[in-house]
């Protein structure tokens, strides 16, 4: 019972961040999961394959309630989601075969790696400069497909690449985010999906998994994050986020580095 209460508690955490700052809850969770399911005694060649899947199914019922919202303030280009949907299904599932075949420790190195560039970007608040128009059914296919395959090694909704290549393309920002949030429910679906699949059969996983899904982390991120990331979203407006996603930066860096310090 006290491992249930501590995943609520670290949905209630993560699910604050993520209202607040719009990204990297899926990073956050990846990074505490490792972590918490070391501590559980799981098997040390898998733990990486239960933090990502866990994580990835959990964004399923957050980027609902996300999705929902901005697209009542009509913030969600539907044109781009439409265009991208089929790359970032086709990505995300042949990321989670890949990621099925790779030792936790490879997977690791490629996780920390990507969370390092995520902080950073987030340390300097990097803002690329609008060069290009949004790019056709091909282009947007190969930028969907690359983004579904990161996205399901990390364990994130994608939005760490697409709001960036969004701006880019002179998507207004307000936009880009309204759009991500809807660009990750398919991630997330697939990432699932794909994280089943391929954890089906694993004779060597704890009890009360579904695949490479672990139920009562996901129950208890799910329950946690509901509560708390409208109240994030709703501190966003009042205070300086800038400087808090400075911090959370820091705090990503800090626990990437804990996580490849309790792997290897």
């Amino acid at each position: 019972m006290e491992w249930w209460i501590v995943y609520l508690l670290m949905g209630v955490f993560v699910g604050f961040f993520a209202g607040l700052l719009g990204i990297g809850g899926g990073l956050l969770l990846v990074t505490a999961m490792v972590f918490l399911f070391s501590l559980q005694g799981f098997p040390a060649d898998r733990i990486v394959h239960l933090a990502l899947g866990t994580a990835l199914t959990s964004i399923v019922f957050t980027s609902i309630s996300s999705l929902r919202a901005h697209h009542r303030h009509g913030a969600v280009r539907w044109d781009i989601v439409k265009m991208a949907t089929p790359g970032l299904v086709v990505g995300t599932l042949l990321g989670t075969f890949v990621a099925d075949r790779l030792a936790s420790k490879y997977l690791a190195i490629f996780f920390v790696a990507f969370v390092y560039y995520a902080a950073a970007q987030m340390l300097v608040d990097l803002k690329p400069k609008p060069t290009r128009t949004v790019p056709g059914w091909t282009g947007m296919s190969v930028a969907a497909f690359i983004t579904g395959i990161v996205s399901s090694l990390v364990g994130a909704g994608g939005g760490l690449l697409s709001i960036p290549l969004m701006t880019m393309c002179n998507v207004p920002m307000r936009n880009a985010v309204g759009t991500s949030a809807a660009l990750g429910l398919p991630i997330a679906i697939a990432g699932a999906a794909g994280y089943i699949y391929t954890g089906l059969g694993q004779d060597h996983l704890p009890p009360l998994t579904l695949g490479y899904i672990y139920i009562p982390a996901l129950v208890g991120i799910v329950i946690g994050t509901f509560v708390t990331v409208p109240a994030g979203a709703k501190v966003a407006h009042t205070m300086p986020v800038r400087r808090l996603k400075q911090i959370f930066a820091v705090l990503l860096f800090l626990m990437a580095t804990k996580m490849l310090w309790t792997l290897f």
